[in-house]
């Protein structure tokens, strides 16, 4: 009987401290900060949103003869180059996040990060695996885009946005129908990235198997062992709030470490130029600003080291699991040896 997810938390843990601690290398730490941060193992979203500045003319033969104004040209002009740039930086950063996939993927196994190396020896099955992000990705728009849709209509058409008082309980009920299809259908999406990035992307670094004939392995995997798939998606849950955690407290403690002295400075700095004249100016200014950037770089920096551990932790935890299941895995991850410990 393979594994269970129990089983392979043990495996997982001693790879981590084997390619961390022994021995500890502080440029493999860098490599594998910058790895997992690229690959998607840390990430943040965020939004805007943007109003044009302009009001119809209450003259329509005014209008018609003045045109577009050149100001609210520029608005849109700006707007499209804004929302160009967006979709192409979007486009690049999947595309480095599919590429050190892979780098995270070949460091984990081979116990060496080599960003380099690695890089170029993926190129194939990071591309399709791109591919699949992106439609992954347009997916998860177009749902949400049905979804919003879907609401519009029934609120325009009812004529709930007019009188909105009297449709109140109509309102909260479909809200919240909406409100458990879109969570649902967003659940679903992210647990096909997560399997996929667990267990299909392995197949195609090992065999460079499409991200189809990848999911149709896994598919069957999953229906001849539902409850280990389950307790593995379940523990996995449990580990990553634990991570959280663990990384949370890390960095807390690594800002008071950090910013109390840099503080402490700080002050004695401000008090020592006001005792010799010295106020605030372009030049102290920028210092000023200089400085806290520093610090920022240098928190950032520490919370990426805090969180290499996990980088390497989540990658080894899916990787022994699935190579209790998947032979040509568990060759590679375990090469077979000559009689003299020499690895074939």
């Amino acid at each position: 009987m393979p594994a269970s997810s129990v089983d392979v938390v043990r495996p997982a843990f001693d790879h981590m401290v084997q390619q961390l601690f022994r021995p500890f290398r502080l440029g493999q730490w860098i490599r594998l900060a910058f790895t997992g941060l690229l690959a998607g193992e840390l990430g943040t979203s965020g939004g805007c949103s943007f109003q044009l500045p302009w009001r119809p003319s209450n003259r329509p033969d005014r209008f018609l003869a003045q045109g577009v104004a050149p100001m609210n040209l520029l608005w849109v002009v700006g707007i499209a180059a804004l929302v160009v740039l967006s979709l192409v930086l979007l486009v690049a950063l999947v595309y480095v996040s599919s590429r050190m996939r892979f780098v995270l993927f070949d460091s984990v196994i081979a116990r060496e990060c080599h960003i380099a190396r690695f890089w170029r020896s993926r190129s194939g099955p990071a591309f399709r695996y791109f591919v699949f992000q992106l439609f992954l990705l347009a997916a998860v728009v177009g749902g949400i885009a049905f979804f919003a849709s879907i609401a519009a209509i029934i609120a325009f058409g009812t004529g709930w946005f007019r009188n909105p008082r009297q449709y109140i309980l109509p309102v909260i009920l479909i809200a919240a129908v909406f409100l458990v299809f879109l969570a649902a259908f967003l659940i679903i999406a992210f647990a096909i990235s997560v399997l996929t990035k667990d267990f299909v992307v392995p197949q195609m670094a090992v065999e460079e198997v499409t991200v189809t004939e990848g999911w149709n392995r896994l598919w069957s995997m999953l229906l001849a062992e539902k409850a280990g798939y389950a307790g593995y998606i379940g523990l996995k849950i449990v580990l990553t709030i634990a991570g959280v955690v663990a990384v949370g407290i890390a960095a807390f403690v690594l800002v008071l470490a950090l910013l109390i002295p840099v503080g402490l400075v700080g002050v004695v700095a401000v008090v020592s130029a006001r005792a010799v004249g010295i106020g605030w100016n372009v030049l102290t200014i920028s210092v000023a600003i200089l400085v806290g950037c520093i610090v920022v770089a240098a928190l950032i920096f520490g919370v990426l080291l805090i969180s290499v551990p996990s980088i390497v932790f989540f990658p080894a935890y899916s990787i022994y699991f699935l190579a209790a299941r998947y032979p040509a895995l568990n060759t590679v991850l375990y090469p077979p040896t000559s009689p003299d410990g020499v690895s074939l």
